[in-house]
C-alpha cells in the first residue's frame, strides 16, 4: 500500500473528511514518527507494534566480487516488532490465503 492508497482508504473510511484533511492528518503523523525516531526516541503502538533505532559498530566486511576487505561504517538501524495482535491478524489472514491457494 502506498501513502496516496493509504489516505483514499481513509478518506473512504471517513467521507465527513476532506481530502485535504486526511492528507495532513497522515504526513503530521509519519513526521512525528519520523522525528521521534530520528532523535533516538522509541515508538510503541499498542497491538500494532513497537520501532526502536539501534547502534551497529563499525566492522570490516568483505566486497563480494573481489574479496578484498572492506571498513564498514558504524550506523543506525531501524527494528519493527511486530505487536501480538497484528501477528495473530497477519498469521490468521495468510492461513485463509494458503487454504484458498491450495484449493
Amino acid at each position: 500500500m502506498t501513502k496516496s492508497e493509504l489516505m483514499a482508504k481513509m478518506a473512504e473510511k471517513q467521507p465527513h473528511l476532506l481530502q485535504k484533511d486526511v492528507e495532513l492528518a497522515v504526513n503530521s503523523v509519519i513526521e512525528l514518527l519520523t522525528s521521534t525516531l530520528a532523535s533516538g526516541e522509541r515508538i510503541e503502538i499498542r497491538g500494532f507494534g513497537g520501532f526502536s533505532v539501534s547502534r551497529r559498530q563499525a566492522r570490516i566486511g568483505r566486497n563480494p566480487k573481489t574479496g578484498d576487505s572492506v571498513e564498514v561504517p558504524s550506523r543506525h538501524m531501524l527494528h519493527f516488532k511486530p505487536g501480538l495482535d497484528l501477528r495473530e491478524k497477519v498469521n490468521a489472514s495468510r492461513t485463509v490465503f494458503k487454504t484458498i491457494k491450495d484449493v
